[in-house]
């Protein structure tokens, strides 16, 4: 597989909500990269806030998205469609549709920066509000926060890449059949009712296909947020449509799990598909949160030496 640092970087453009850059939305200079464009475009955007729906196409490889800004937080795109929200047209918006950032493109980076859905669920419809919808091959998201409710980071499919991230959310918040590796991130489980204590969260829902070998892999992340003792799983099983080639993989491997994390780690069912007969392993975690019980099968050291960002993207590092 191409490496994109190995692409000579031949375009820079650069966006300011300020009009101080080449353009003052993310999606104008999105716009003005040339279709199957085979060199790198780096877009530097300034700090402040971009409230607008983004989206790479899968004709526009090799765009590089970095938030000039100190910190992520500097820079953020934000939107608000969710779920179950009536459209101009009278068609009701499905949760797949209501993302503020799609990615479809190959060799795509982001840098430090936000991407949020800001629905609170005060309009009606569902809960469902997407931040990332990403579906391609060799994506990385490298210092970048991604925050909403549920549903907020749709893996969809193809092999991404996320360092160093922040994701915030309550249900489902870290969703797919994406083989997808997520290093040294912070998984912060929000509770928007804190006097609600029979709330719960689920951090991951993977629906991997049952003949993909890897999903998602956590490395070395940490489980943080507002919740109580007891009140967040570490994911459930999700059969798409109820698909029963569905088959979710998911591991966390030398993780620091909190307090919030429950005993049992894993929910038991999703819609009737159980999570015992699906591959949701822990392997060399700690913290508070590590518990020994039926539902949480760990790995051995043989079989955790298959679970590499190396072998689970099939890239080079």
């Amino acid at each position: 597989m191409q490496n994109m640092g190995e692409l000579p970087q031949t375009c820079h453009i650069y966006v300011a909500s300020d009009k101080s850059g080449d353009y003052c939305t993310i999606m104008d200079a999105i716009d003005a990269v040339p279709v199957h464009n085979s060199t790198t475009t780096i877009i530097h955007v300034k700090p402040g806030i971009y409230n607008e729906r983004v989206e790479i196409s899968g004709d526009k490889r090799y765009i590089v998205l970095k938030g000039e800004g100190k910190e992520p937080a500097e820079t953020k795109i934000t939107f608000d469609n969710y779920g179950g929200k009536i459209m101009e047209d009278g068609d009701i918006m499905g949760t797949f549709r209501s993302a503020s950032m799609f990615v479809y493109a190959n060799y795509f980076k982001a840098e430090n920066l936000t991407v949020e859905n800001s629905y609170d669920g005060s309009k009606g419809g569902g809960r469902q509000a997407v931040a990332l919808y990403a579906s391609a091959e060799h994506i990385e998201f490298c210092n970048c926060r991604f925050i909403g409710r549920q549903d907020t980071l749709y893996a969809k499919d193809g092999t991404q890449y996320y360092k160093d991230c922040y994701i915030e959310g309550d249900v489902d918040y870290i969703f797919g059949g994406a083989r997808a590796v997520f290093e040294g991130c912070e998984l912060y489980s929000f509770n928007i009712d804190e006097s609600d204590e029979g709330r719960r969260a689920y951090i991951t829902a993977p629906s991997t296909p049952a003949a993909q070998k890897y999903g998602f892999l956590f490395l070395k992340c940490r489980t943080t947020g507002n919740f109580g003792e007891q009140s967040v799983f570490l994911g459930r099983p999700w059969h798409p449509g109820s698909d029963p080639m569905s088959n979710g993989s998911c591991v966390f491997k030398n993780c620091e799990l909190s307090d919030q994390i429950r005993t049992e780690g894993w929910k038991e069912q999703m819609g009737g598909f159980l999570s015992k007969n699906a591959r949701l392993f822990e392997y060399g975690c700690i913290g508070n949160g590590a518990a020994e019980h039926e539902r949480r099968r760990n790995l051995t050291d043989k079989e955790a030496e298959e679970y590499t960002k190396e072998k689970v993207l099939g890239w080079d590092f």
